[in-house]
């Protein structure tokens, strides 16, 4: 990972629970919950006001019709990154205020402003990252769904698989996504590795990570029984 896809990387994946379909549209898609990537937001830069931040630049109401109006409003975002605070380009959200519907009703959206704005977050959020897997398509891969649950989820996830994780009391609850991604990677590496080297081999290249107890038995968890069995014990020792 270089130093200009350190944040990219970060925040790339979404959690399959804070994904829903979009609506009311001449496309089908899917989108992140604004209010999700507002968390995502806060664990990565900080509080609103502090960390991050959106700047309205403009917002306007643009009569399409007779009786459809639509609201635009152009917006930005400012993060705290690296200790240097800097802004995306401005990004452009558009809701419709007032519609006539097929039925013949005329609609009036008295929260347009606010959907307007929180389409331009979005917006400027995805052109750093957050979401991308969606916005890069991979969201249309079932595997890859299934591997974000796995990320974010894995005790749900071993239980729809009607697999069983060791009990580690808890432990792993206080790792980051990002440590958990990159300790389920090792343990694929591990399971791959354990078809061709020996234990010694293994255990080298783990002690090279210097993993803690808790990230240790996290990775563990990952491996099936016959390889935990094999390299268990020996990497207990070496750790």
């Amino acid at each position: 990972m270089s130093e200009n896809t350190k944040l990219w990387q970060q925040v790339f994946v979404t959690d399959p629970a804070a994904v829903k379909p979009i609506t009311g549209k001449s496309y089908r898609g899917n989108s992140p919950k604004p209010y999700w990537l507002i968390e995502r937001a806060t664990q990565t830069f900080g509080p609103v006001g502090i960390g991050w931040g959106v700047i309205v630049k403009s917002e306007r109401f643009e009569r399409l019709s007779e009786t459809d109006v639509l609201h635009v409003a152009v917006v930005s975002v400012w993060y705290v990154w690296d200790g240097k605070r800097t802004e995306t380009f401005d990004q452009m959200g558009g809701t419709k205020a007032c519609y006539l519907t097929s039925k013949g009703a005329l609609m009036v959206d008295e929260d347009a402003g606010k959907k307007s704005v929180t389409d331009g977050m979005v917006k400027c959020l995805s052109m750093i990252g957050f979401a991308g897997d969606i916005f890069t398509g991979q969201w249309d891969d079932s595997k890859y769904v299934e591997w974000a649950n796995e990320l974010y989820h894995p005790k749900e996830a071993a239980k729809v698989h009607n697999l069983r994780q060791p009990a580690l009391g808890g432990i792993g609850d206080d790792l980051s996504v990002e440590d958990k991604e990159f300790l389920k990677d090792l343990a694929s590496w591990v399971t791959d590795s354990a078809k061709e080297n020996d234990a010694q081999t293994i255990n080298t290249k783990l002690a090279e990570y210097n993993l803690d107890e808790t990230q240790s038995l996290y990775m563990q968890s990952f491996l099936d029984p016959k390889t935990r069995k094999a390299l268990g014990m020996t990497y207990q020792k070496a750790a």
